[in-house]
């Protein structure tokens, strides 16, 4: 049973379930013993020792009380399997007679143990018994009553087994019961007979207490005496046993056995306080005694426990049995050879400290030292190993060590294995080799009487002397320092000496007192690992430390890419799954060992597949391989290591239903963290468990909440106190913890001669006034994460399953006051009213919060309502019919420019006073909810929060995260189907709906469309399928639209909260449904598209909502000047507009002005009108930026940036890519400051000047490819990629074109019907159009064919609906380029002139300038075009060039990639 639950991965599985079911039926088998007047002696594992004192005249009566028990125990189990699938069995053995009480221990602990021959008899009874036998022993069946007992004979021997009891049909078995219990005085009766014994009625009594407490467990005790509550005590953790079994004779007196048991007990305890062990039970068997020695307990875990145990085990058999130890001579090597094939990573920066100390030493006559400091498993070995390869030389001798604990106990051990390396002595065979070199090497220096002094410290047998005899201890350690350093003086003339030492904290101190006087007096260059000294270091070894010529190098963690490398080079995988990466990465906190152990742990589970990699065009994409992408190792890793064959390389994947997060931590890893849990004070320690329950990040208030009787000074004091010791960080806000998360601790010098010359007073209060500080520090940082989340997962699987419950619902209750929208956002729920659709609280509602959460999601009372419909003005008023198209212009940016004005100088609360703090409430408040309601098994509950996150995360343009919690959403509404009770149709239209907006967002617009119609169909609102249905359903919804036109100045009724929660939903589903269809090449596709636009204003007519409406309205306006549709779309905009004038200017209101300003700006540079853009994007950013919404702010500047690019508007190009940077490193906002690199790659090839360098923008292609916000949005990593190529393209450096150019393919079957995809897609093509150049200059076979499908592509890109005007001027100049190197000229007239048309009307001056150059180049010029780009590139000035006058800014428009023509007369 140990051995199948031993086996369990998962954190609330194995050891705790053999637990329950041990306890399950222990505790029903001890309730029965109690009930029939027995008292619980013993437990030993899954055995327990009963005992019924009573008078010999008593005996034959209390026996058949027993046998009663014994069956009705066997009762309890039969036919009854647990429900692990384990047939769970008793068997119990009988006997009667004396026993004597043996007690014993010291003055701190005491046990007791029972022996006598009825101990002896009742143990031989229970080993002759089978399941559900009951024994009883020869004497038991002798003193029995024998009428009342039908039993069995065993086979030669005088034992019986017990069949059943056969009373008297006359026989009361209650009344007999009770008169054998009057006999006993402790069993209860009459007014007490409720309790199980009357000792819980005792009143205190201390001296009493003080006697019981020797026999309580000593980290019980303090457990209590730290006033621990009791349900608080109980915890399950890994410990190391050591069985200590004393064997007697059988002739041996109870006497002789208790002295022998009370020698034994006194030396064992003794030996196991030094290791921090325990005695944890003592019993008798068959002829002995048993020790069960503990070493780990609450509080005593120690590091090297089972070296600990081995020593113990040692010393304990030695007290016994006097075995002498052997002392044998031998070398320290270091401990493992450096692998030519696996190069040191990540440690760039510590192998500088020593390449440069190594530079020193060789230029110089004097000693140096580097000391590498780190914890246990940050890699110290593997950069000695690196050191000792890097050190060879021939002017220089390198001599490497590592040492063990046990190296600390020998005196001048160090030194000794550094003489012997030096005197060669290392590689002698036997004794008599060495004493023969040792004799040749120190004839000279040494007298011959004194060479007896080599005898022990080189375990040599020179002849003792009658001088070295009487020379004290003292003067023959001088006597042999003298002479090595004599020795290493001559050495270093004739060679330099290199020593390299591992596991430095085990020098012993004579040595670390020899190698202070060597660095003094010769020069020596001595490197060293060490872990920190657990004491303070000895006066010698503190000197060498402060030391001017010592550098001491404190270890950083690795670095999250080069744990990256790592895991791919010991998996030897070309790629890893994802959420491996992230699991290992934030497991390991850049621990190399640690890493390792986690792969082995997986390895062992069998959770790591091996597979092919498949090529992403090849994979039929569905839901379930979406996200189905590999991390692949940095170029760094390719280059130090050769990677396998092309098409032979594997990935590494996950198998299938395992939950990476809820796997136990591996042994090693969980005794390192016991080990520091253990090291705290038990106060420290309730805190750090009840932290772990919250999760791996939480906030000082749900700690103080869930900690049990503690106070807020208690909780801070406590809480700095685990920062400084590195349990803990502490964050500001969740800005500062994003920050914390992406990059490790890096290596450090410590300068501790300049630490040394301070004050020690000075010191001592400095370390005061330094916790003060933290623990104000503390007081503003309200957001706690664990350092290392193996301390986490430890800290929580030593909670019990019922303690759990608790604290996951008292976590669960109080975060979900705070599950909802930042105050910023006006506290909504990220799925619109989804809280009014599921009953999902634990906490009842009162009228105050009902009335908060109502205002939160906008909904007005009666009189509001009122108040606002008779304020809303004719709407012939605000835009009369004879403004002209100019007029209404002005009048609605003169509109934006007064709500920029009164938002600058109002008094009102119309600004928010901080930004939006969505993000960090999703982290600390709605991820763990989700979490504890499913640790408390409250399925829908965590449903509902898991998708509120995916809603959350597709809000903040993470996708990879969104998918992930809808996959463990998808989980559970598997699991929740399944029962009767559930039935949540909404939850499932919203589940298909967020996934529809994933898949639309990767670009998968089939995948999306079949999930957009499923949610559809669940909301009751069903998207037709037949041309005919369609028609039909336009029909219908024209009708519902003037319907709702006619009646929107009208009261209407408004919905409630669960019905506007459906058409929430609709017009989201809708609002995807007309941008998949607009993007398809079928021409009847269109129509489905108007429908679905047609329906999301109806829909969002139906909601009466200020911001649905106007959202509909744009769209619409969209959909028809992308279809070429005039006339119409002018009108919905004007209808958006005259929304927004009646809106009261603060809140939602003045949000939605801004969002109108934005979208405007957006649709206007699609459709080409550029400075209308310019206009309305400069006004809305004002508006956002005042606002401090920076979700928001950085899509202004973005669309605002292209507009200024395309009018060549430079000066105020550079402002606003100003800002987007600033905005970018101030939230660490990967997409914007991924926009920013794309417009600076855009100014080199376009515009003539330099703004950020091309290897600035590729080295953050190339550091941020698999970042999961721009791996999974389609259009920007296509966008940088593309201009990369085209860069490279220019410069025909065709190879590092193919790379980039086939990363960008990948995502070419992206296609999202967005701006920026289209963007993306015109780079890639330019690129391919470039690349066709070169294949016609190559006369390659396929070149035709590549220009007619190249040409047939960027005509169909300009004929789809979804492609704004905007791109339409490049896309006809490559048009008009491939035609011209195909040969066609009228072709290539008719798309240059349309080209240059377009660019006139929409005032692209950047286009036009181009067009010119070419049309001039391509008609007019002979110029020979060979290395033109490359010479333009040379003396492309920078803007500061520009901006100091020295560059002329007319001059950069010549600076302009000019597309060579001139290849062939005749290329077809």
């Amino acid at each position: 049973m140990t051995e199948k639950f031993s086996r369990a991965m998962y954190m609330d599985r194995g050891a705790e379930q053999l637990v329950e079911i041990l306890n399950h039926y222990i505790s029903a088998i001890v309730e029965k013993v109690l009930l029939f007047g027995g008292d619980i002696l013993k437990f030993a594992g899954d055995a327990l020792l009963a005992l019924w004192k009573v008078e010999r005249k008593q005996l034959k009566n209390i026996i058949t009380v027993v046998i009663k028990c014994s069956l009705e125990i066997h009762g309890l189990f039969e036919a009854k399997e647990s429900e692990e699938g384990l047939d769970i069995r008793v068997k119990i053995g009988l006997s009667a007679g004396h026993i004597s009480i043996l007690v014993f221990g010291d003055e701190t602990r005491n046990y007791f143990l029972v022996i006598g021959q009825a101990v002896d008899d009742v143990r031989f009874a229970q080993n002759m018994a089978q399941m559900n036998d009951v024994i009883l022993s020869p004497n038991c069946w002798q003193l029995c009553d024998r009428s009342m007992v039908e039993i069995e004979r065993i086979p030669d021997q005088r034992a019986v087994k017990v069949n059943f009891l056969k009373p008297p049909p006359t026989f009361n078995f209650d009344e007999f019961f009770t008169k054998c219990m009057n006999f006993m005085d402790y069993y209860p009766s009459g007014d007490h007979k409720n309790l199980l014994r009357l000792a819980c009625m005792l009143e205190s009594d201390p001296e009493l207490e003080l006697s019981l407490q020797k026999y309580v467990m000593e980290s019980i005790l303090k457990q209590i005496d730290d006033k621990q509550l009791r349900g608080y005590l109980s915890e399950l953790r890994p410990v190391t046993i050591v069985f200590v079994n004393l064997m007697f004779r059988d002739q041996d007196k109870p006497e002789d056995i208790g002295q022998a048991i009370q020698d034994a007990c006194v030396h064992i305890t003794s030996v196991l306080r030094v290791f921090r062990g325990q005695i944890n039970k003592v019993f008798m068997f068959d002829k002995g005694c048993s020790f069960l020695c503990v070493f780990g307990f609450p509080g005593e875990k120690a590091p090297d426990e089972v070296t600990h145990a081995l020593e113990s085990a040692v010393d304990i058999f030695d007290f016994c049995s006097q075995v002498h130890r052997i002392h044998m001579f031998g070398m320290a090597y270091l401990i493992c050879n450096r692998n030519e094939g696996y190069p040191l990573l990540g440690r760039d920066k510590e192998i500088k400290y020593f390449m440069c100390t190594m530079k020193e030493y060789l230029m110089s006559n004097c000693s140096r030292v580097l000391m590498y400091e780190g914890l246990p498993g940050y890699g110290k070995s593997q950069i000695l190993m690196e050191v000792d390869y890097l050190a060879q030389g021939e002017n220089h001798r390198t001599i490497a060590i590592a040492l063990t604990k046990i190296s600390y106990h020998q005196n001048f051990y160090t030194i000794q294995i550094l003489m012997a390396n030096v005197l060669g002595l290392d590689t002698c065979k036997h004794y008599k080799e060495r004493q023969s070199n040792l004799q040749n090497k120190v004839n000279t220096l040494l007298d011959e009487k004194f060479h007896c002094l080599l005898n022990d410290i080189f375990h040599v047998q020179f002849p003792i002397s009658r001088e070295a005899s009487r020379m004290s201890s003292w003067r023959k350690q001088k006597q042999l320092e003298a002479l090595f350093m004599k020795i290493l003086e001559q050495t270093v003339k004739e060679e330099r000496i290199i020593f390299i030492i591992d596991e430095a904290q085990f020098v012993d101190s004579a040595s670390w007192a020899f190698m202070e006087k060597l660095i003094r007096t010769v020069p020596i260059f001595i490197i060293m690992s060490l872990s920190p000294f657990m004491d303070m270091p000895c006066v010698a070894a503190s000197s060498i430390m402060k030391n001017r010529n010592t550098t001491y190098v404190t270890l950083g963690a690795v670095q999250p890419k080069d744990i990256l490398n790592k895991i791919c080079l010991d998996l030897n995988v070309s790629g890893i799954r994802k959420e491996l990466d992230s699991y290992l990465v934030e497991g390991s906190c850049g621990i190399p060992f640690y890493c390792e152990e986690l792969l082995k742990n997986l390895d062992h589970h069998r959770v790591l597949i091996f597979q092919p990699m498949e090529s992403e065009e090849k994979a039929n994409v569905n839901w379930n391989n979406l996200f189905k992408n590999f991390t692949k190792p940095t170029e760094e890793l390719n280059m130090l290591v050769p990677s396998s064959e092309e098409g032979n390389e594997e990935v590494c994947n996950i198998a299938g239903g395992v939950r990476l997060k809820n796997l136990s931590p591996p042994a090693s890893l969980k005794e390192i963290s016991l080990v520091q849990l253990d090291s705290m004070s038990l106060s420290h320690q309730m805190l750090v468990r009840c932290a772990a329950i919250i999760g791996q990040t939480f906030t000082t208030e749900l700690l103080f909440e869930i900690l049990p009787c503690w106070n807020m000074k208690m909780m801070i004091k406590a809480l700095a106190s685990l920062v400084e010791s590195n349990i803990f960080d502490c964050f500001r806000n969740g800005k500062e913890l994003r920050m914390a998360l992406k990059q490790h601790s890096a290596s450090f010098e410590v300068h501790f001669r300049s630490l040394s010359l301070k004050p020690s007073e000075g010191m001592a209060l400095g370390e005061e006034e330094e916790l003060r500080e933290l623990e104000s520090e503390v007081i503003e940082c309200h957001i706690i994460r664990f350092c290392k989340p193996m301390m986490q997962k430890t800290a929580y699987e030593l909670w019990l399953k019922d303690q759990k419950k608790t604290m996951h619902l008292k976590c669960a209750r109080f975060l979900e006051e705070s599950a909802h929208k930042c105050d910023h956002c006006r506290s909504g729920d990220f799925i619109p009213y989804h809280h009014f659709t599921v009953d999902i609280r634990l906490n009842t509602l009162d009228m105050d919060t009902i009335k908060k959460m109502a205002k939160a999601h906008g909904i007005k009372t009666e009189e509001e309502i009122t108040f606002s419909k008779s304020e809303i003005p004719k709407k012939s008023d605000i835009f009369p019919d004879d403004l002209s198209s100019e007029e209404i212009r002005e009048k609605i940016l003169g509109f934006f420019d007064i709500i920029i004005t009164k938002m600058k100088t109002t008094e009102e609360d119309i600004i928010p006073l901080e930004s939006c703090q969505c993000e960090e409430i999703l982290e600390i408040v709605i991820l763990p909810l989700a979490h504890h309601f499913l640790a408390l098994g409250e399925n829908n509950k965590a449903l509902y929060y898991f998708l509120e996150i995916a809603s959350a995360y597709l809000i903040l343009n993470d996708n990879y995260m969104a998918y992930v919690y809808l996959n463990e959403g998808e989980r559970l509404l598997k699991t929740l189907r399944k029962e009767k009770s559930w039935s949540q149709t909404f939850e499932s239209a919203t589940f298909f709906s967020l996934k529809g907006q994933v898949c639309f967002n990767m670009g998968h617009m089939v995948l999306a469309k079949k999930m957009l119609r499923k949610a559809l169909k669940l909301l009751n609102r069903v998207f037709p399928y037949t041309l005919f249905s369609l028609f039909l359903h336009t029909h219908v919804e024209k009708n519902r639209h003037f319907h709702y036109l006619n009646q929107q100045t009208q009261e209407s009724p408004p919905h409630g909260k669960k019905r506007l929660a459906q058409l929430y939903r609709q017009t989201a589903c809708f609002s995807l449904l007309w941008k998949i269809y607009s993007s398809n090449y079928f021409f009847h596709y269109k129509y489905y598209a108007h429908l679905a636009v047609m329906m999301q204003v109806n829909t969002a007519l139906e909601t009466q909502d200020n911001f649905q409406i106007i959202k509909a309205y744009l769209d619409y306006s969209l959909h028809h000047q992308l279809v070429g549709y005039q006339g119409i779309w002018f009108k919905y905009e004007v209808m958006a507009m005259e929304q927004i004038f009646n809106l009261p200017l603060k809140g939602e209101g003045i949000e939605i002005v801004a969002y109108v300003a934005e979208t405007l700006s957006n649709i206007k540079l699609q459709m080409g009108h550029l400075d209308l853009a310019i206009d309305l994007g400069s006004r809305a950013h004002k508006m956002w930026a005042l606002l401090r919404n920076p979700n928001k702010h950085y899509l202004v500047l973005c669309r605002l940036s292209k507009s200024l690019l395309l009018k060549c508007r430079y000066k105020q190009l550079i402002q606003v890519l100003g800002w987007l940077w600033d905005l970018s490193v101030a939230e660490e906002h990967i997409f914007s400051k991924a926009y920013f690199y794309f417009v600076c790659l855009d100014i080199m090839l376009y515009c003539g000047f330099v703004y950020r360098t091309f290897e600035e923008c590729l080295d953050f292609i190339y550091q941020n490819e698999d970042n999961r916000i721009l791996k999974f949005q389609s259009g920007i990593l296509l966008g940088l990629y593309s201009c990369g190529a085209i860069w490279y393209a220019r410069l025909q450096e065709w190879d590092n074109f193919k790379i980039l150019s086939n990363r960008a393919k990948t995502l070419v079957p992206r296609r999202t019907p967005t701006p920026l995809y289209w963007e993306g897609i015109s780079r890639y093509l330019e690129g391919q159009v470039l690349y066709l150049q070169k294949q016609i200059e190559e006369q390659a076979e396929n070149a035709q064919d590549s220009g007619v499908e190249l040409l047939k592509n960027l005509q169909s890109l300009v004929a789809q609906n979804t492609t704004g005007p905007v791109f339409y001027p490049r896309l006809y100049h490559l048009m008009a380029y491939v035609c011209i190197l195909m040969g066609d000229g009228e072709n290539c007239d008719f798309f240059l002139n349309t080209a240059l048309q377009l660019s006139e009307i929409q005032g692209n001056l950047l286009e036009k300038c181009w067009l010119n150059m070419s049309k001039e180049w391509w008609y007019l010029s002979s110029e020979s075009a060979e290395d033109q780009w490359l010479q333009t590139i040379l003396s492309l000035p920078s803007w500061e060039k520009i901006v100091s006058g020295k560059v002329n800014i007319q001059d950069i428009h010549k600076n302009k990639f000019l597309m060579r023509v001139n290849i062939l007369d005749n290329p077809f």
